[in-house]
């Protein structure tokens, strides 16, 4: 389960993540809080739950996501033309800078809607080029044979953190009195895996040629996924259910405090719930050496029948127990899809196409979250979940519908340049 640790520069690289991903959850929690508390009228600095804008916490998922939607190919072009360790270092130091001035607007209370707005944008610009050169980093530091338990180990450690994250967020915020100090925490964070990727041995890492700058590359890329039913049907059933995991994960704030009446640490429980079954999921597939394009379609079959589960919980105690099995299904998705696209990329290709993965995976939310935030505004909590599992399932559908075609036409069209060439011989 745990084999790719025995190598150094992925040590190094895990250990980093870790506390890296904690203090970005802890951040994530808060930010959710702080934008409630604010469109509630509450006081600068955060940490109530009750009364505030779903729309606006819509909004500033969107925001954070609407960048990868607009420029994300252009950050897995990136990443095949530079150094990934060189390009991570700078993304990761900006970051962590973004997290810094956040926590100095809330401590000072200063900070306003708009603030958040505009540092989940710039968030969302730098992981453009981040998201995508970290996951196809991974295979440099650990080789195609351990790379699927590298990306569950990544899993994993994203979702431990999501356990702890939140909870610890959510009990610092009731004892410091705001969530101000959880941004600077975060931004402290960002030290562990600055630190790891200095230490890393060059030497150790299988780094592919970096690919000479050219035109056509973006659209060479897409013609790449396209021409490929390997890649094209899991990046397409990601982004189907990504355009409504990402809402729910922010409903999660809306079910404990309009549904359940719940205070911040509550909400951080709930969080956490959702992400041990993630973790437990990762974990799970730690020990596949293969992915399984069963498991990738069950699982996204399940996460919609949980997130309409969750959201007819007549207790809070039972929907904190629902969460576990919906966050088991949609790692097992992510999971799945992430090792199936890298497995079945070219080296020099991978850069561009975890850029088009990155870019579905994450781009469904300035469309789902502000939708289903509104259906939430509209018709309350429980609405905006169920119908974000009713639009999950017949996104599976269209996913493997979808692919289909476009695989028989791309085949069709190869055949069709065969013949001529074959004609004119």
């Amino acid at each position: 389960m745990f084999r790719s640790l025995s190598n150094r520069n992925y040590r190094l690289f895990a250990i980093g993540g870790v506390v890296s991903n904690v203090g970005g959850w802890m951040q994530r929690t808060a930010q959710d809080l702080l934008v409630l508390s604010l469109t509630a009228g509450g006081a600068a600095t955060g940490g109530g739950l009750t009364g505030g804008s779903a729309t606006a916490l819509g909004v500033t998922t969107a925001l954070q996501f609407l960048p990868m939607l607009l420029f994300g190919l252009w950050g897995g072009m990136l990443a095949d033309r530079y150094p990934k360790r060189k390009l991570l270092f700078v993304a990761q130091s900006l970051l962590g800078l973004l997290a810094l001035t956040l926590g100095v607007l809330t401590v000072t209370g200063v900070v306003q809607v708009w603030h958040v707005w505009v540092m989940a944008f710039a968030l969302g610009l730098i992981a453009c080029v981040e998201v995508p050169t970290r996951q196809s980093f991974v295979v440099e530091m650990v080789g195609r044979k351990d790379l699927s338990n590298a990306i569950a180990l990544n899993a994993s450690s994203f979702n431990l953190a999501r356990v702890v994250g939140p909870a610890v967020a959510g009990v610092l915020i009731a004892l410091l009195g705001g969530t101000g100090p959880i941004f600077l925490i975060n931004a402290v964070s960002f030290a562990a895996v600055l630190g790891g990727l200095v230490m890393m041995r060059a030497s150790e890492l299988t780094t592919p040629e970096p690919v000479p700058r050219e035109k056509g590359q973006l659209r060479e890329g897409l013609r790449y996924v396209l021409e490929r039913q390997e890649l094209l049907m899991p990046i397409l059933l990601v982004g189907f259910v990504s355009l409504c995991a990402q809402s729910f994960s922010m409903s999660i704030a809306l079910m404990a405090g309009e549904v359940f009446g719940s205070g911040a640490a509550s909400f951080g429980l709930a969080s956490s719930m959702f992400a041990l079954g993630a973790l437990g999921g990762a974990l799970m597939a730690a020990r596949r050496t293969k992915p399984s394009r069963k498991l990738l379609i069950g699982g996204a079959v399940s996460f919609g029948v949980f997130q309409i589960v969750t959201g007819l919980a007549p207790s809070y105690p039972l929907y904190l127990l629902l969460l576990i099995p919906a966050g088991i299904a949609l790692i097992s998705v992510n999971t799945s899809a992430n090792s199936s696209v890298q497995l079945a990329a070219s080296p020099e290709m991978r850069g561009r196409v975890m850029g088009i993965y990155v870019l579905v995976f994450t781009g469904g939310a300035p469309i789902g979250a502000p939708l289903l935030g509104w259906i939430a505004d509209l018709g309350g909590p429980r609405a905006g979940v169920m119908v974000g599992g009713a639009l999950t399932l017949l996104g599976v559908g269209a996913a493997i519908m979808l692919s289909k075609m476009i695989g028989r036409r791309s085949h069709a069209a190869v055949r069709g340049v065969a013949a001529a060439a074959a004609g004119v011989r």
